[in-house]
C-alpha cells in the first residue's frame, strides 16, 4: 500500500509537531511491562498471559509428544 502525496505531506507535518513529540516522550517514559518484575521476566506471569491469550483466540492445544532425541546441543 502506497501513501498518496497528500498523506505523505500530512505525516511529515505531524512529525514536526512538538505536542506529538512530547506525547510520544511521555508515553515512552511511562510505559510498563507487566511481565517484568525487578528487572527479570516473571515466568508465572508469562505463562498465565500466554494461557489466557490462547483461550482468547480459541487456540486448541496440540497433543503432547515427548522429545525423542538424546543429545541436544544449543
Amino acid at each position: 500500500m502506497t501513501l498518496s502525496i497528500k498523506e505523505q505531506e500530512e505525516l511529515r507535518r505531524l512529525s514536526q509537531s512538538s505536542s506529538l513529540q512530547n506525547d510520544m516522550k511521555y508515553i515512552s517514559a511511562h510505559r510498563h511491562n507487566p511481565l517484568i518484575v525487578e528487572g527479570n521476566v516473571d515466568l508465572d506471569r508469562l505463562i498465565s498471559f500466554l494461557t489466557e491469550y490462547n483461550e482468547f483466540i480459541n487456540h486448541k492445544p496440540k497433543p503432547f509428544k515427548p522429545i525423542i532425541d538424546k543429545v541436544m546441543k544449543l
